[in-house]
């Protein structure tokens, strides 16, 4: 049987639910949807939309990191922006975080998110460990 771990580190937003920062399996982990929290004060960054998607990223390379992994492990991205005029500065935001060969990703528009946030992105990533 597989067994699952769940991941979890203080350098990110901490969940508001029932559910892992991430969840390892194998050499695969699961990062659940992270939030543009700053993980000093727990609340949410203030700002624009692009604030909302930087402090993400951040936290979802914070799990990566805590994880064993970093930005090359990642290999699929899902963002979930508040309005889809976003798009371009998720992109932006992005090609900081990443290089290529970029993770595969899907973007979906949400009527809402947690709170008001205007982003939370989440993401698989495979290991060697």
């Amino acid at each position: 049987m597989t067994k699952k771990i769940a991941i979890i580190t203080d350098d990110s937003s901490k969940p508001i639910g029932t559910y892992s920062q991430a969840v390892r399996c194998q050499n695969m982990v699961f990062i659940s949807a992270q939030s543009p929290n700053d993980p000093d004060t727990d609340l949410m960054v203030e700002g624009s939309a692009e604030e909302h998607i930087r402090q993400s990223f951040k936290n979802v390379l914070a799990v990566a990191d805590a994880s064993g992994g970093d930005s090359s492990d990642i290999v699929k991205i899902t963002l979930y922006l508040q309005d889809l005029a976003h798009f371009p500065i998720a992109n932006d935001v992005m090609k900081e975080c990443f290089s290529e060969p970029y993770p595969a990703r899907s973007t979906i528009e949400v009527s809402s998110l947690p709170d008001g946030a205007l982003a939370e992105i989440d993401a698989i990533m495979m290991t060697d460990q």
